[in-house]
């Protein structure tokens, strides 16, 4: 049994130099051929954190991944069809966690794509509202979440880290100054590795280290 309300998600991943987000094609009125987020009606016993992690699995074949409450969105003309309240979440995954796994929910969607953030088509209902607003936050919390790690591979390099900050910032940065903040903020641990299979000078890797972020910010 369904409630009349709704998850809707913001999911996010990082790859080819850009962040993008998992939009999927309905294949129902109302908007019918439309892009619009991947969502669906939360159960009546289901609570809204597990129903994130129904939609993540289903669409990505990840059962653990980062997950935020976003807000909710309930304006009166945001669906056609009457007032229907839904509740956004960010979540993120791995590109090379999922790549080829991303297939549609329900039949309500007719396929799954990843978009660059920077060429969103036009979107059904409030999507295009619900997206600027997680971006909004991803942009005002990226010094102080765990976000940017989630999105980069377990090992990186710091040019894979700064791409990842240009690209949620949406503006180039200076290597230096970013290599120098970077550095000072002692979260990072640097690895007796670097880069393989590379035609370039392989860069040095790196690891997060979540203790001391979370020991930094007080989060156990």
């Amino acid at each position: 049994m369904q409630t009349h309300f709704t998850i809707d998600c913001v999911v996010y991943s990082f790859f080819e130099g850009d962040l993008q987000v998992l939009l999927t094609e309905r294949n129902e009125y109302p908007y019918k051929d439309w892009w619009a987020l991947p969502g669906f009606f939360v159960g009546n016993l289901e609570e809204m954190e597990d129903a994130v992690k129904r939609i993540s699995y289903e669409l990505t074949g990840l059962k653990d991944v980062f997950m935020e409450q976003l807000g909710a969105f309930a304006g009166v003309k945001r669906h056609p069809q009457g007032r229907i309240l839904t509740v956004a979440y960010s979540t993120i995954v791995r590109y090379d966690d999922v790549k080829s796994q991303i297939k549609p929910v329900t039949d309500y969607m007719r396929q799954a794509k990843w978009f660059p953030v920077k060429e969103l088509p036009e979107l059904a209902f409030d999507h295009k509202e619900i997206i600027d607003k997680s971006l909004q936050k991803l942009k005002s919390t990226v010094n102080y979440s765990t976000a940017v790690y989630e999105l980069l591979p377990e090992k990186f390099t710091l040019t894979q880290l700064q791409q990842v900050y240009e690209s949620i910032l949406n503006k180039e940065l200076d290597k230096r100054n970013f290599r120098k903040k970077i550095a000072n903020l002692g979260f990072l641990k640097e690895l007796p590795e670097v880069q393989k299979g590379v035609s370039y000078r392989a860069a040095r890797l790196y690891k997060f280290d979540k203790r001391k972020f979370q020991k930094s910010f007080g989060v156990e």
